[in-house]
This record gives C-alpha cells, structure tokens and sequence, in this order.
C-alpha cells in the first residue's frame, strides 16, 4: 500500500515481498516524477466487459443500422480476444488475431473494420474512461489495405429480367424501391425511409437528411424517378395512417414500418437467375450512369453524397464500349 500527499492510495498484491518493495519503489518514482498512471483498473477490466459496456454507451448513440452492424462485429472480437484484460492487450495479440480472421477467410475490409472498432473502444477507454491505458495497440499495427471494391454493372438484358420480375410481384412496392435505386442512386435505407415531406415532384427533387454520412442533400429527379414516385404516391390502397411512401404493415405493437423488401428482392434475384447482384449495386449502376452522360466529380459527389472522390472513384466503372463511342465523338 502506498500513502503519498497528492496522490490516490494505491493497493496491489504480490507473491513475495521482493516484488512488491520493487512496485513500490518504482511506483513512487513515478509519482516524484509525476508520470504515475494507475493502471489498476484496466488490469481488472476484460475486453468482453469492455465492449459491452461500448456498445451500451457509445454505440446506442449512433444510427440504428451503425449500431447494429457494430455490434456484428464485436462478436469476433469477444469470441477471439475477450478473456483478456485491456492492460494485457498489446499489438503481437492483436497482429495475431488479424492474421487469424484472414486465415480464416474473412475479407480484408472486415478484418479492418473490427480493428477499426477495437481501435475506438481503446480511444474512448483512455480519454473517457480513464482506465489508466498507456497507448492504443490497435495503433502499432498494419491493417489490412482496403479492397479494390465491387466491379458489378447491370447490363441491359439483366435490367428488363430484373424490373419485368419486379412488374409481375404481388407487391407493386418492390418495382418501385428497386427503380428508385437504379434511377437515382440513393441507398436502400435513405429510399425505404422516404416521407411524403421529403418529395417534391414539381421541382423534380428528394431532400435527404438521414443519411449514412450524416450531411443533408438533394437528389435530382430525372423524368423516369418522378414517374415511379407518382406512382407510389396516388397508390388507391394507401393508408391514411402514416405519410411513408413505401409503408409495411403494422407490427405486433401496433406500429407501422417502412416496407421491408430484402426477402422478396432475394428471391426475385433467384427466379431471375441472375448472378452475383446486390441491391447496392443498383447505385453503383446510377452513379456510373451519371458518369457516362458527362456529369462532373463535384456534381455526381452532390447527387450521390460521397465526401471522398476517392470512394466515389470505386463507384464508376466505365464500360470500355461507352468510351469508344466517346472517343469516336473527338476530332481526329
């Protein structure tokens, strides 16, 4: 036990009296030079208790998706690592654990954004917590490079299979949320959340302010996107309850939800036989489109709402057959 005016009385317990005389005498250094860290509690603290208490405090307080997708990925963390303290955490457990996820056949991105999330639980845990952590150890290792990013564009045979199945399901909402996506780029969860407010059909606009990145924006509406919000909108079967453009039904509580359309869009991909297609890359498809009429970076980053051009470089695949009509329009 050490007693010094001007610091908190520090207790730990040792095998034999050598080791502690040696902690106390290095301990009181270290107040004399006022570098004492009290390390105490995150010896104490395991990283299973540590994300826990992140995603209750931290995590709770984010978009519901981020939270959701972050709680994903702390499960590997707590499966591979948990039973450790954070004191006991240093960069060759953590390089190790990184080798193992690739090993195992994870994906670099998602190796990376699980260190990614480690990493912000060790910052929170130093500067809010105060635990007593010397350095992050996430810090002193090499991540995983990002991938190259998908390279998925809809040709013109897979569009009509795709909106003609999309025509013949029972419910018209899935044409409708699948169109939206390919003719305007937006994200499945900014065009399922859409409110009545949101539109404009006279200025041929939708303003956005949930968004993943969290900047309001506007998204032009071309002839094609104003007909298939039209559409929507003067559906005769409409509930009056809720001003949501695609609505669910109401859940066991008695409220109601935006449409969820992932089961129908799995199996529609499915009867279409079409290979390899996400409902994202409808806005890669989008985005690409904008590209190819002559839109600059800056005006697709507007419509698009990318804040790096180095994302949305990943986003414009170019078919090599729409340059050479291109390059044929140039003065030889």
């Amino acid at each position: 036990m050490i007693r010094k005016s001007g610091w908190p009385t520090t207790i730990k317990t040792f095998r034999t009296k050598r080791d502690a005389e040696d902690w106390a005498r290095r301990t009181e250094d270290e107040m004399v030079r006022g570098v004492y860290i009290d390390r105490a509690d995150a010896g104490k603290m395991l990283l299973k208790a540590a994300i826990d208490r992140y995603l209750r405090e931290v995590s709770s307080t984010k978009k519901p998706s981020t939270a959701s997708a972050e709680k994903h990925k702390a499960k590997a963390l707590k499966a591979e690592l948990g039973d450790y303290s954070l004191a006991a955490l240093n960069p060759n457990l953590i390089a190790e654990y990184r080798d193992l996820r690739l090993a195992d056949g994870k994906s670099p991105d998602t190796v990376r954004l699980e260190l990614s999330l480690l990493s912000h639980l060790f910052t929170i845990a130093i500067k809010e917590w105060r635990l007593g952590l010397v350095y992050n150890p996430v810090m002193n290792i090499r991540k995983p490079p990002p991938g190259a990013g998908r390279n998925r564009r809809l040709s013109a045979d897979e569009e009509t299979k795709l909106l003609n199945a999309c025509d013949k399901y029972s419910n018209p909402m899935l044409g409708w949320i699948v169109r939206t996506g390919l003719y305007t780029g937006m994200r499945a969860g900014e065009i399922t959340t859409l409110r009545r407010g949101q539109v404009d059909l006279k200025r041929r606009v939708v303003r956005l302010s949930n968004t993943k990145n969290g900047t309001d924006r506007t998204v032009p509406l071309s002839k094609e996107a104003v007909r298939v919000l039209t559409a929507a909108l003067d559906h005769p079967v409409r509930p009056v309850d809720t001003d949501m453009i695609f609505w669910g039904e109401p859940g066991r509580d008695k409220k109601r939800r935006p449409y969820e359309f992932r089961m129908a869009w799995k199996k529609i991909i499915k009867d279409t036989k079409i290979k390899n297609l996400r409902f994202h890359d409808l806005r890669h498809e989008a985005v690409s489109r904008l590209v190819e009429i002559g839109l600059g970076d800056q005006e697709i980053a507007a419509i698009s709402g990318h804040k790096s051009m180095q994302m949305l470089k990943r986003y414009t695949h170019l078919r090599a057959e729409d340059l050479v009509q291109r390059l044929d329009q140039l003065r030889q």
